[in-house]
């Protein structure tokens, strides 16, 4: 089993190329990111290049943080923000690697922001044809009135953009908050995931905490014949070097 540290959450308190280090020195397989924009990609690259770990995925921006904004793919009337946000996180992955854009869909809700998302997301997948377009449904805890709320919400989306690079991004967090049932879906939907994460419930710590027993949900992965590396999108709640027994333990 292969694991990806997302650096969104783990080493936080330093700067990216040295987050993608520790990464490396801890053991993970690959890394991924929320929003690397601040950090400029040559320095990103150079320490991918330095580690030999591959950079899995980013973010679009949020749009207006402090206004209360959490993506901008399906805000209606707000299309021109949106493809700036997609022509940004495509330059950026093109210049590290980066091999998934997760578009951030925002807090909407109709058939307006459906088919703005809709319309958005076909442009993406149009401008990086040659990089994985995710879409991820978020739980109604830490993001209540986000557009993207369940798995077969998503895949409905997909169904309809008909893209061949546009895939679900299966947030084991999220999915058991919002539908449970994980080791049966994550079997039905492998045909449309992109990217697979995880992170304790309900709390969203390390893996070996909380509700879902993960060493039996790896095991289910693997057996599936699912082998890129799995997403560690969790909250360590103080030093990341503290929070990963888990790491040796599941990797077998």
């Amino acid at each position: 089993m292969k694991f990806s540290a997302n650096l969104g959450f783990l080493w936080q308190d330093r700067p990216l190329p040295d987050a993608i280090r520790a990464a490396k020195a801890a053991g993970f397989d690959a890394v991924e990111c929320h929003w690397p924009y601040e950090t400029p990609a040559a320095e990103v690259a150079v320490a991918l290049k330095e580690t030999g770990l591959p950079m899995l995925g980013l973010n679009t921006r949020r749009g207006d943080v402090a206004g209360g904004e959490n993506g901008l793919s399906a805000l209606p009337g707000r299309d021109d923000d949106a493809r700036l946000a997609i022509d940004e996180a495509v330059a950026y992955a093109q210049a590290v690697t980066a091999d998934a854009i997760h578009l951030m869909a925002g807090f909407a809700d109709g058939t307006d922001a459906h088919d703005t998302f809709v319309r958005n997301l076909r442009y993406a997948c149009d401008a990086a044809p040659d990089r994985t377009i995710l879409i991820e449904p978020l739980n109604h805890y830490d993001a209540p009135g986000y557009f993207l709320k369940t798995s077969g919400q998503a895949i409905r989306i997909i169904e309809e953009v008909g893209a061949s690079n546009l895939r679900l991004m299966f947030d084991c967090y999220h999915i058991q908050l919002m539908e449970g049932d994980l080791t049966h879906r994550l079997q039905r939907l492998k045909p449309q995931i992109g990217h697979i994460q995880f992170a304790s419930v309900p709390d969203r710590g390390a893996p070996d905490r909380g509700e879902v027993n993960y060493g039996h949900v790896f095991d289910v992965i693997r057996d599936m014949g699912y082998d890129a590396p799995l997403g560690a999108e969790y909250k360590p709640g103080g030093p990341t070097e503290d929070t990963l027994g888990w790491l040796s333990m599941m990797r077998s």
